[in-house]
């Protein structure tokens, strides 16, 4: 799959039109439900559903007058019926249409959002096994620890997006929930069995009980599980900011024919999706905050959170779903390259294998106060030789650390040559990829 760009897509969910679509659609879903039980005539019912609609300016009009979005919506509404308008928005409030249509436009961006979590999963799949057995060296505070492969680093990235995917499935319920509870949500004006209706009609769940809103602890739910998931893909991205650093070089972004890196130096090539990836979840983070802050509303609701979900409900879908096709885009395209990083593996002079070599020494007898002293005398001969200029290997293939091991004398009475030499295996690096695979992978 190319980079899916479905911005247009996602927009068109959280454009004027798709919010006051998703009002009428509750509206009707209101009509037919009083029609069943039995207060709107089949008449009536049927012009509403066939004729009901709006117009945007003449909205937009009526509010400059009103105040009110919902009342300019349902007066204009009205003004395209006969008397049979009379019926428009009876018995509810204004949250109850406007929260059971956030509702239906949050389930639907979700869906999408699912999706693309599922299509990132799937690219770093295919790159994990393309590079299953790619030797790498696994870093610690940025600094050389032990081989591992590429594969793994991929695999780490899959099983966390795994856990966000089922996150952001299980608030999929939490976030389907609409009310037709009333004014004070003390359903006096209406049955239960309305809003039970209206909620089937729309494929939701009824609110167990609300007062005149949906509790924003469901909202705040669905952006903090979007700011969770960006702070992943920061970290992916990151990760791959680093891989393209000059010094390192192990992978970099793909390079298009006749694309430029800087205005100055035609030599760049700069890892700009990926620190573009990272303002983009610095930004979806930034949702999770005021979200939180609109769950304390006073008493049955005031209207503090409507300003700020104007705000982060859209950015946060939108941004998020251009985010994560980006970033799709990205690993598909990822150019890897394994003799770097084989190259970085072995730059310190074989210093990789060493906690190989201590712990083949407690087995022969030593302590491990005195396993751990005499590989790291040896290591340290490896960080001043290396300071010094010298080559990480000799003419033989052989590396530093492995020179000064076989001819420590007081290791050589615990470990011949062929034992030490044995230390020195990437294989045996990669020996349970396979096992650990089959547990990520299934």
């Amino acid at each position: 799959m190319v980079e899916r760009y479905s911005r247009e897509i996602m927009a068109d969910k959280w454009s004027v039109k798709a919010k006051y679509d998703a009002w009428l659609k509750v509206e009707k879903s209101l009509i037919k439900a009083w029609n069943q039980l039995g207060l709107i005539p089949d008449d009536d019912c049927q012009k509403i559903l066939d004729h009901a609609t709006y117009d945007l300016q003449e909205i937009d009009a009526i509010e400059k007058i009103t105040k009110h979005d919902l009342i300019a919506f349902t007066t204009s509404v009205a003004k395209t019926l006969g008397e049979e308008g009379r019926w428009i928005h009876y018995g509810i409030t204004s949250s109850d249409c406007i929260d059971t249509a956030n509702a239906l436009q949050m389930r639907d961006s979700l869906l999408l959002i699912i999706e693309d979590v599922e299509a990132l999963q799937e690219a770093i799949k295919t790159r994990a096994i393309e590079h299953k057995e790619t030797l790498m060296v696994g870093r610690s505070h940025g600094i050389h620890g032990e081989p591992i492969t590429f594969g793994l680093v991929l695999g780490i990235w899959y099983d966390e997006l795994a856990r966000h995917l089922q996150a952001l499935k299980q608030t999929l319920g939490f976030i389907s929930v609409g009310q037709i509870s009333g004014a004070m949500g003390n359903m006096a004006h209406s049955p239960l069995e309305l809003e039970e209706l209206v909620c089937q009609d729309l494929n939701l769940s009824p609110a167990p009980l609300s007062n005149q809103v949906i509790q924003r602890d469901r909202y705040a739910r669905l952006i903090s599980d979007l700011a969770l998931l960006a702070s992943t893909c920061e970290k992916i991205a990151v990760a791959i900011r680093h891989f393209q650093r000059t010094e390192v070089y192990e992978a970099e972004e793909f390079f298009e024919a006749g694309q430029k890196g800087s205005s100055a130096m035609p030599h760049k090539r700069n890892p700009v999706l990926s620190e573009n990836i990272t303002g983009l979840c610095r930004m979806i983070r930034s949702f999770a905050l005021p979200a939180m802050e609109n769950v304390a509303l006073w008493h049955e609701r005031d209207i503090s959170h409507s300003s700020v979900e104007r705000f982060i409900l859209p950015d946060a879908f939108i941004t998020t779903d251009f985010m994560l096709a980006r970033l799709t885009g990205l690993i598909q395209k990822l150019v890897v390259y394994p003799k770097n990083m084989l190259k970085n593996l072995n730059l310190t002079g074989g210093l990789v294998f060493s906690q190989r070599v201590l712990l083949e020494l407690p087995k022969r007898g030593l302590s491990r106060e005195q396993s751990y002293a005499i590989v790291q005398h040896n290591a340290m001969k490896v960080w001043e030789s290396l300071q010094n200029g010298e080559n990480a290997t000799n003419d033989l293939g052989e590396s530093l650390f492995l020179q000064f091991l076989l001819q420590d004398q007081e290791l050589r009475e615990k470990m011949d040559e062929n034992s030490i030499r044995e230390c020195f295996d990437y294989a045996y690096y990669t020996k349970n990829v396979d096992a650990l695979f089959k547990r990520v992978f299934r």
